[in-house]
């Protein structure tokens, strides 16, 4: 079976400028970035943007779409050439936990044009409120730093995580577990393992979200719900790619949560 492309955005060692790449190999890759980039054709080699851990064929094949990339020609190398943006490997594992959020986050923002025109100011209203609330909480970046309370991580102090496993099954029966704080090889691994939705971010979450709003006539749709099943560990499960099962969860939302309930109003007594 022909390999999926990979989309990844390309840029050079000393140039802000990115590319929009699509390549179905790594070679490919380089071959395409070398001459957008004006390269050498041979000898040049992909670097991850966040850290510079070289891309090998193994990664590319599980590498997420619009990665950021450094390519680099012969004889240049990552380390001292790019200002770094983290301090530590806590730092640049709370990143890599933000960026997953960011990306659910971007996700409800953009579903604004499947909702009716005359309720789309409310749900960018509750949308706001999920960001603002984000922001407060720095994009629940706690959840892969060893250096967070016991309650507020979900690795090991040593940085150990386990694969939580797949949406209908209460643990991981393959004892799936790994310390991307070792070396950056174990990095590359754990970015391939999900933080996935059991009841479904795209299928059903904000659909139910849009219609909410949408049918909302009078009623306060009750965001913070929504927002515990997109952004928290009430709704997330890690798991290994091999736990990771793409098929539909058939799993709804709580329809007694949509909504806020009407606080009773008391009778005055004359």
């Amino acid at each position: 079976m022909a390999q999926r492309p990979r989309l990844a955005k390309v840029r050079g060692l000393r140039g802000a400028r990115k590319y929009g790449v699509a390549a179905a190999s790594l070679q490919e890759l380089l071959r395409k970035g070398a001459k957008l980039l004006q390269l050498p054709g041979t000898g040049c080699r992909a670097c991850l943007y966040e850290d510079g851990t070289e891309v090998t064929d193994g990664y590319f094949r599980h590498m997420p779409d619009n990665t950021d990339l450094v390519l680099l020609a012969p004889g240049e190398t990552w380390q001292g050439c790019i200002e770094p943006r983290f301090r530590n490997k806590s730092s640049y594992m709370r990143y890599s936990c933000e960026s997953r959020i960011r990306s659910y986050m971007k996700e409800v923002s953009s579903y604004i044009s499947a909702v009716d025109p005359t309720a789309q100011a409310k749900y960018k209203s509750i949308s706001d409120l999920m960001l603002d609330k984000l922001r407060s909480v720095k994009y629940n970046g706690c959840y892969f730093d060893r250096r967070e309370e016991a309650a507020a991580r979900i690795c090991t102090s040593e940085g150990w995580f386990s694969c939580q496993g797949p949406f209908d099954m209460d643990a991981c029966l393959c004892k799936h577990s790994l310390n991307p704080y070792s070396n950056r090889e174990s990095r590359i691994l754990f970015s391939t393992w999900n933080l996935d939705h059991v009841i479904e971010k795209k299928r059903t979450v904000i659909p139910t979200l849009a219609e909410a709003v949408n049918k909302q006539d009078g009623r306060e749709v009750n965001w913070e719900y929504f927002y515990q099943l997109l952004f928290t560990m009430d709704n997330l499960k890690l798991v290994h790619i091999a736990c990771h099962k793409k098929t539909n969860h058939n799993l709804g939302c709580d329809k007694t949560k949509i909504y806020r309930k009407r606080k009773r109003r008391c009778k005055v007594l004359k």
